[in-house]
Parts: C-alpha cells; sequence; structure tokens
C-alpha cells in the first residue's frame, strides 16, 4: 500500500471529500495547495448525468473563457487562396495545404490546434490516423472546419477551450492558471458551466450537471457545490 505523502496528508487534514464548497472557497483551497515549482493550469470537470453509449447523448463544443486560458496557443490553419492571407492576418501560426500535410505526414506536429476549410477536409483525411488519436482533427461541430477561418484563429486565440464528453460521462477542460484572480477563474469557469447548459441533449432525463470538481494540475480535487451556478 502506497504512502501517503507530506502533501496528501495536508490535503486530508484540510479538504473534506464530501463537502461541496462555494466556488470561492474551492479556489482558495486549489491555490493554497499549489505548491509545485511550475506554473500550474485550473482544471474544472462536470459529471453530467447522460448516457455516453448513446450517439444523441454526447456533450461536444466550444466555450470561448472570458480571460482565456493563460496559455499560449499555436494554431495551424490548412487552407488555399485568399484564406491563407486572412488565417495569416487573423494571427495564425503556422498556415498552408499540401505543403504542411506532407510536412505532418514526416512526423511534425507543432501546433496546439487545426482549422481548415471545407474543401481542405479530403486532404488532411490522408492524416486522420495522426490527428485523430491526439485531438487535433477539425471538426465542424466545434468550429473548426470553416471557411471563417480568420474568425476562428481570433476566437482560438482569445481563450477558446474545446470539450468532448468521456466514456464516464466526465466533461473537463483547463479553466486558466493558478496565478489568476479568484474573479477571473470565477468568470471562466460559470463561462463553461452556461455553454454545457445550452448543449443538453434533449433525450438526457434526470439532473443534468450532477457534480462539479476544480483542481490544479498536480493538487487534490475540490468539490463545488452546484446550486451556486442555479
Amino acid at each position: 500500500m502506497a504512502k501517503n505523502t507530506k502533501r496528501t496528508k495536508e490535503w486530508v487534514k484540510e479538504i473534506d471529500g464530501v463537502k461541496k464548497y462555494s466556488l470561492s472557497e474551492a479556489l482558495e483551497l486549489v491555490k493554497k495547495f499549489s505548491k509545485v515549482k511550475f506554473k500550474e493550469r485550473v482544471d474544472v470537470a462536470f459529471r453530467l448525468g447522460i448516457d455516453p453509449r448513446k450517439s444523441d447523448q454526447v456533450v461536444r463544443g466550444s466555450c470561448v473563457l472570458p480571460h482565456g486560458t493563460g496559455k499560449s496557443v499555436r494554431v495551424l490553419v490548412i487552407a488555399r487562396g485568399d484564406k491563407v492571407k486572412e488565417a495569416t492576418d487573423a494571427g495564425a501560426d503556422f498556415v498552408g495545404s499540401d505543403d504542411m500535410i506532407e510536412k505532418i505526414q514526416g512526423g511534425w506536429l507543432e501546433f496546439d490546434r487545426m482549422i481548415a476549410t471545407p474543401d481542405m477536409m479530403g486532404l488532411i483525411g490522408k492524416i486522420g490516423k495522426v490527428l485523430g488519436p491526439r485531438g487535433l482533427m477539425p471538426n465542424p461541430k466545434v468550429g473548426t472546419v470553416t471557411q471563417a477561418v480568420g474568425d476562428m484563429v481570433k476566437e482560438i486565440k482569445r481563450g477558446q477551450v474545446q470539450f468532448k464528453n468521456d466514456k464516464g460521462a466526465n466533461v473537463q477542460a483547463t479553466a486558466g492558471m493558478v496565478g489568476f484572480t479568484n474573479e477571473q477563474l470565477q468568470e471562466n469557469i460559470k463561462a463553461f458551466y452556461d455553454s454545457l447548459v445550452k448543449l443538453k441533449p434533449p433525450t438526457a432525463k434526470g439532473l443534468y450537471i450532477q457534480n462539479i470538481t476544480i483542481s490544479s494540475t498536480m493538487g487534490p480535487g475540490v468539490k463545488v457545490d452546484i446550486a451556486e451556478f442555479r
């Protein structure tokens, strides 16, 4: 049986694993136990009242956080013609078509998000097995297959997060960095909550959002009182 570390013992003393804290209290606890040497994220996880085995209850979408994620995101746009300039002017880090596909086939993956125009999806299909497992495949459901490449580049750079429920009916994403103010983190988390509420599947029955937990990258999970959001 693994021994509890000194940090873990501190968590157990101060964090009630059953209690649901106000969002403000939960953030204070998350920050208190963020003691590692690198800049930690603050992550939020929602347990949903859906059946993830049913295709009509999949929850997938995107949300622009009011204060961003605090992370620099490298954006690749696959497009041709005037869309190349549009993407470049909007701040895309990399823009191209066949040349970028070949580069990725050669093992290059120095980007975080990919956007593509609809006419380029046939070309991108060649590298679907590379992009898919890494969550990099453009998808019209989250707006990354679009003619409005400039707008999408700006949205991602502003702090858009993408999400999709896992097999356990959980949805999670980064809500910001530990260095953000509590107010910034609260506004980001509430924006994410609002996005999830709008995506509730019509066939989902009962309580939709069942649990909310926040944590830092290497810290303990702290349960949040859902009533505060309603």
